[in-house]
C-alpha cells in the first residue's frame, strides 16, 4: 500500500509540473507575432531588389532632368532676343556696344585696295559685284566706331538702294551723274567726300598715299568724322532700321557640320570662303584663297552669320561697265540661304521698296532669327556660285 501510494504521489507531482511547464511556455509565446506567411517571405526576399529599382528610378530621373535641361536650353536658344539691344548685331547696349544711327560707307575690294581698314568693326557688310567682276562693300556701322575706313570708293545705284534699307547716313566718294539723281530721290541723309555739286559734302575724308601709288586706292574716312559733319548738316544721329532679328547661339548638340562656305562672285580674285569654327561658333573669312585681314590689327575677319541672297544681276549696261542689280522684290522670287551655327536654313528674302528693310524668312514663312554679332551678306545671280 505504501508503495502504491508513493507511486501515485510521484505521478501527481509530474503531472503538476507538466501543467505548470505548459502554462509557462504558452505565456512566453503569447507575445510573439504569427509566423510569416510564404507571400511575406517572398516580399522580404524581394526588398533588396526594390531598393535597386528605386536607385535605378533615381538615375532615370537624373537623365530625364538632363534631357529636359538640354531641351530647355534649345528652346531658349530659339527664342527671339528683344530689349535694350543694338538693332544691327543684337548685343546688349553698354559702354562698348553703341546704339548710334547706322553709318553706311562704300569700301572697295580691288586687289590693290587690300587689306582694307574698318571692315572688322562693321556690324553688317553687303558684298555685290560691280563692273568688270570687281566687288564692292556696303559696310554698315552702328555698335562700334571705326577711326579708319577704306579705301572708300564711289556709289552705284544698287549700292545706294541697299544702304537705304537701313535708313542710314550714307557716305561715299563720288559717283556718276545718273546715280546722283537716283540717290537724291531716295530721300536719304547723304555725305559725299568728293564734291558738293549734287549732295552735301563732307571734309571728314583724307588721302593716305602711303597705301598706294594709285589715287583711287588712297581715300579714307572715319565714322567719328562722318557723325560730326552729319550733325552740322542737321542729320539725326539716332534712329535707323534693321532687317535682323536675333536669338542665342545654338547648343552644341544642335550645331551643324557645314565647315566651309564658298561664294564665287566672278573669278578667282573674288572668291570668298567662310570656314566654320564650332568652338567659337564663328566663320573665319578668306578672300582669293588667303585670310581676309584687317590692315591695322592684322586680325582675320570673322562673322557670326553668313547670308546668301539670289537676285537678278545684269550687265554691263553701258560703256563704263555699270551693272544692274535687283534689290527689291517679293519672297516668291527671292531665294536665300542663311548660315549660322554650322548649319544652313533655306528660305526667302523680300523687300517691298527701296525704302523698306530687307525681310528674311525660312521655308515656312517665319522670320529668321540670327546669332548675335556681325553678318556678311552676299548677293549673287545663281545657286551655281554657292558651294557648301
Amino acid at each position: 500500500m505504501r508503495t502504491n501510494k508513493s507511486i501515485l504521489l510521484r505521478m501527481l507531482f509530474l503531472s503538476t509540473l507538466i501543467v505548470i511547464f505548459s502554462f509557462v511556455l504558452t505565456f512566453s509565446l503569447s507575445g510573439c507575432g504569427p509566423a510569416a506567411s510564404p507571400e511575406e517571405e517572398i516580399s522580404q526576399e524581394e526588398s533588396p531588389q526594390t531598393e535597386e529599382t528605386t536607385e535605378e528610378s533615381e538615375d532615370t530621373s537624373v537623365e530625364t532632368s538632363e534631357e529636359v535641361t538640354e531641351e530647355t536650353e534649345s528652346s531658349i536658344a530659339n527664342m527671339e532676343i528683344t530689349g535694350n539691344i543694338n538693332i544691327l548685331n543684337g548685343l546688349e547696349l553698354s559702354d562698348e556696344v553703341l546704339s548710334s544711327r547706322p553709318v553706311a560707307v562704300m569700301i572697295e575690294n580691288s586687289p590693290d585696295s587690300r587689306p582694307q581698314s574698318g571692315l572688322i568693326n562693321a556690324d553688317i557688310v553687303f558684298e555685290v559685284v560691280d563692273e568688270y567682276g570687281i566687288t564692292r562693300y556696303v559696310a554698315i556701322f552702328s555698335s562700334k566706331d571705326a577711326e579708319i575706313m577704306g579705301p572708300v570708293r564711289s556709289a552705284r545705284i544698287y549700292y545706294a538702294e541697299i544702304a537705304r534699307s537701313f535708313d542710314p547716313i550714307y557716305t561715299f566718294w563720288g559717283t556718276y551723274p545718273d546715280a546722283y539723281e537716283v540717290i537724291k530721290n531716295l530721300d536719304m541723309d547723304v555725305l559725299d567726300a568728293n564734291s558738293d555739286a549734287y549732295v552735301p559734302y563732307t571734309n571728314s575724308g583724307w588721302r593716305d598715299k602711303s597705301r598706294s601709288d594709285v589715287t583711287e586706292h588712297t581715300a579714307f574716312m572715319s565714322t567719328l568724322g562722318i557723325k560730326e559733319d552729319a550733325g552740322e548738316f542737321g542729320y539725326s544721329l539716332e534712329g535707323g532700321q534693321s532687317p535682323m532679328n536675333f536669338k542665342l547661339d545654338a547648343v552644341d548638340s544642335e550645331k551643324g557640320n557645314i565647315s566651309d562656305i564658298t561664294v564665287d562672285f566672278s573669278h578667282d580674285k573674288y572668291i570668298v570662303d567662310f570656314k566654320y569654327d564650332p568652338e567659337l561658333n564663328i566663320y573665319l573669312k578668306s578672300l582669293a584663297g588667303e585670310p581676309h585681314i584687317d590692315f591695322e590689327s592684322k586680325e582675320q575677319l570673322s562673322v557670326n552669320n553668313v547670308i546668301v541672297l539670289l537676285t537678278d544681276i545684269d550687265g554691263p549696261i553701258d560703256q563704263y561697265g555699270h551693272m544692274v542689280v535687283r534689290t527689291t522684290g517679293s519672297h516668291e522670287i527671292g531665294e536665300a540661304y542663311f548660315f549660322m551655327d554650322g548649319d544652313v536654313a533655306e528660305g526667302t528674302w523680300g523687300r517691298t521698296s527701296a525704302f523698306d528693310p530687307f525681310e528674311f524668312r525660312d521655308k515656312d514663312g517665319n522670320t529668321v532669327l540670327f546669332n548675335r554679332g556681325s553678318t556678311w551678306v552676299c548677293m549673287i545671280p545663281g545657286i551655281d556660285r554657292l558651294m557648301y
